[in-house]
């Protein structure tokens, strides 16, 4: 059957939802309200702000992080936000991100939950008896250009106040999410819908039709990659400025509306995912007491959007409003707060840990292989109830003093499923590609080695690392066979050597023979065909290694 092609489905989609669309128009019969309703808060019905704010992180995308050459492999590295002591990653981390899928997931949160927050800001003023451009606050162009400078603040907010090398803008989208969600609950449940359906449809039309078939992968939990505590910042940080608004105007959406959608998003959006780094590159998942902080999250959104002027406590003058806006900052100052030594760490303080370890330099980086050394980020500081102090990571690890940058950036797990790994690595002023590459064999019962290379560019390999023999587990005539990873010889990937022993001494080593060929060692014969190695003797041929192959 021949392939559609896939202007066809485009067309099919848009033909689709114009009439779905024109249906729903034909329906709702809104005789210019829905025009009227938009140009009541926007100038000329647009959202300005959010658009200007959509183009800004698009621009630093294609433009800083070299999306525009480099669309599905942007500069990341040096735009995350390490610490306070590399200000450009405090500036830039909340608003860079580590590819494609990564930045149109957050542009279309902007497009959805921006537009909801610029239009419960409102370009005009919303006071009675107020008028516009009679002084700026009241000056549409003025409310505009606040909305993307309180937009910025937050990106530098995130960037500052994240717990670990953030990098990404959803921290904001999270932000604008609160703001509209305490003015708006209703509609900021039906735009995360209209939002997974954008994220749908954009899928549709890269992919119209996909093929797949079952084959192993690499992935961590998906819970594992949410930034639970940058996000949660970002939507108190809404939620607090959305509050002190419909405070200031006297404008208050319904408590339990606002209580059930804070628990809906929350939900959603996966803030129930706390999870700390376990031993070994693991980690541990507390659903239980995610899921219990959810309905905390609930109600101190609710609070924060329903509380009334009535006093609290009378004899300081305290009243509901101030105690509950006040309970929502002190929530946003220790959740921020979290971050703040971490941030404040530098090599100098911790060490790299990798003195043994063999790098290679590219600008002001050195991209090390290193395995089983401890995370300098993990286990700077011990928390309650939490082992830290035994989290190791193996991989390639990308250091840079200057930068006060120490990450992994290619795990070994990650190095034995895809066996080449670029990472680029570099700044405003210049870009590096550093390779990694593994080749290994795996010893039929008794597990696998490999050699680990590093290059930069087209330059030379280096050699990096070897990993301890490995031993097949069945015997012929009385002979073990090792496949043992041979130090040195960057250039060649398949620097391998077979030695046989009876036990008790080496009986003979050669290097694994080309593919086709075959060689005597220790009184057998060693053979080679493809990826699999067997020996021979006396007429019994037995399989000891198989080469490990790479997705």
């Amino acid at each position: 059957m021949a392939a559609v092609p896939p202007f066809v489905w485009y067309l099919v989609i848009a033909a689709t939802a114009l009439l779905s669309g024109g249906m729903l128009y034909a329906l709702a019969r809104p005789g210019g309200r829905w025009g009227h309703h938009l140009r009541s808060r926007f100038v000329l019905g647009v959202p300005w702000g959010t658009l200007v704010v959509v183009a800004l992180v698009l621009l630093f995308y294609l433009l800083p992080q070299g999306g525009l050459d480099h669309w599905f492999r942007p500069l990341v590295i040096p735009y995350r936000a390490w610490s306070y002591f590399y200000p450009l990653g405090i500036l830039s981390g909340g608003f860079a991100h580590s590819g494609p899928g990564h930045l149109i997931g957050n542009l279309i949160g902007t497009l959805t939950f921006g537009a909801l927050a610029e239009y419960a800001w409102s370009h005009f003023p919303t006071g009675r008896g107020s008028q516009s451009f009679r002084s700026s606050p009241e000056d549409p162009r003025a409310r505009i250009a606040a909305f993307v400078g309180a937009t910025l603040v937050a990106g530098v907010f995130m960037g500052a106040f994240s717990l670990g090398p953030v990098i990404g803008f959803s921290g904001v989208v999270f932000a604008f999410a609160g703001f509209a969600l305490v003015r708006y609950p209703l509609a900021t449940i039906g735009l995360l819908l209209a939002g997974d359906l954008l994220d749908l449809a954009y899928q549709a039309l890269q992919q119209p039709v996909l093929t797949a078939s079952p084959r192993p992968t690499f992935s961590t939990p998906f819970w594992a990659e949410i930034a639970i505590q940058g996000h949660a910042i970002g939507f108190f940080f809404g939620v607090l400025l959305g509050a002190a608004v419909v405070a200031r105007r006297a404008e208050r959406a319904s408590p339990p509306l606002v209580w059930f959608a804070a628990l809906l998003f929350a939900t959603d959006r996966g803030l129930w995912a706390v999870y700390t780094f376990g031993e070994g590159n693991t980690f541990v998942l507390y659903r239980a007491g995610g899921v219990a902080l959810l309905f905390l999250v609930a109600a101190l959104v609710a609070s924060g959007a329903g509380a009334t002027a009535r006093d609290l406590v009378p004899s300081i003058d305290l009243s509901r409003r101030e105690a509950a806006l006040g309970l929502l900052a002190s929530v946003l100052v220790a959740l921020s707060l979290v971050a703040v030594p971490y941030n404040l760490l530098t090599i100098a303080d911790t060490g790299t840990g990798l003195d043994e370890a063999t790098g290679v330099e590219a600008g002001d980086y050195t991209v090390y292989y290193a395995e089983d050394v401890p995370d300098r980020f993990v286990t700077a500081f011990d928390v309650p109830g939490v082992r830290t102090s035994n989290v190791t990571v193996s991989g390639a690890i990308v250091v840079s003093e200057r930068r006060n940058i120490w990450w992994e950036e290619a795990s070994k797990r990650r190095l034995a499923f895809s066996g080449t790994r670029r990472i680029r690595v570099g700044g405003p002023t210049y870009r590096r590609i550093v390779v990694v590459n593994r080749t290994g064999w795996s010893a039929l019962g008794g597990g696998t080695t490999y050699r680990i290379r590093l290059r930069v560019d087209d330059r030379p390999w280096k050699f990096a690392y070897r990993s301890l023999p490995a031993t097949a587990d069945a015997t012929v005539a009385g002979r073990n066979v090792t496949v043992e990873p041979l130090p040195g010889q960057p250039g060649d990937p398949d620097a391998f050597a077979v030695n046989v022993s009876n036990g008790t001494e080496r009986l003979g080593r050669v290097p694994i023979p080309a593919n086709g060929s075959r060689v005597a060692v220790g009184g057998l014969e060693v053979s080679r065909e493809g990826r699999a190695l067997y020996v021979a003797r006396n007429g019994t041929r037995v399989q000891v290694a198989r080469k490990e192959s790479y997705n």
